[in-house]
């Protein structure tokens, strides 16, 4: 008699299972200190512009984006090239882009 109602049974259960919401995930953010992200931004604006053969100053860099376990800095020149600037998790530079 009870192998009548065993098929029915694990179904529910197996559909039970299937509509359980899976948890909910979230991406850490680890904080920068502003003294680390103002190094960083010399650094990009320094490597940029050995790569652009121009000057730091002519450089626009317009932030800081943290990206899984790295960090990436945008930037354009005067003539409005864009580069990126990616740095490691403790905010060593990695490499430059030129996009």
């Amino acid at each position: 008699m009870i192998i009548k109602y065993f098929p029915p049974l694990m179904l529910v259960i197996a559909l039970v299972g299937c509509t359980a919401a899976p948890p909910e995930q979230r991406a850490q953010k680890a904080q920068v200190s502003v003294s680390r992200t103002l190094d960083m931004e010399q650094l990009c604006r320094i490597e940029a512009a050995r790569r652009y053969n121009t000057g730091p100053e002519k450089l626009t860099v317009t932030g800081l984006e943290q990206y899984q376990a790295s960090y990436e800095m945008r930037g354009y020149t005067s003539r409005k090239e864009g580069f990126v600037c990616a740095f490691d998790p403790e905010g060593q530079f990695s490499h430059l882009s030129m996009r």
